[in-house]
Order: structure tokens, then sequence, then C-alpha cells
């Protein structure tokens, strides 16, 4: 079984996945890549600052190179003080 790399990408910052997991096949690695980049979007959006747009990423590789990108970008606006 093949072994995937998830590295993570959040505005400016990257942290490489140095262990990697072992899936069966792309789809089974399209949905760890969404899941993992849902729960970063769901603890972030607690902790950024309003007016600004931040963009998110996954990146998977496995030995040969790339393999898919997954990304996500919100904005939080605050209407009302």
């Amino acid at each position: 079984m093949p072994r995937y790399y998830f590295d993570l990408l959040d505005d400016e910052l990257v942290a490489l996945d140095e262990e990697g997991l072992q899936l069966a096949d792309l789809r089974k690695v399209q949905a760890e890549a969404a899941k993992s980049l849902a729960d970063m979007a769901r603890d972030a959006v607690e902790t950024y600052a309003p007016g600004r747009r931040h963009q998110m990423a996954i990146e998977v590789r496995d030995e040969t190179g790339p393999v898919m990108r997954v990304s996500f970008s919100f904005e939080v606006q605050q209407l009302k003080q």
C-alpha cells in the first residue's frame, strides 16, 4: 500500500509531514486531506483577525512527488462592533 505525506500550509506557515499514512487509493487520500483541512479551518476561524483573507491547504505527496492539493480560504468580516 502506498504511503502519502500530508504537508500543511497555513497562510505563510508550512509544516511538513515526516510520517505519512498508508492509504489504498486516491479517493481515500482525498477524504483524509479534506477531513484534516476541515479540522484546521474549524480551529482557525476562532483565532484569526477580522478583515483579512486566510488561505489554508494540504499538499499531498508520495515518494515520487506531488499528488494533490486541497485548499480552503476564508475571511472573517465583522459587521457590527
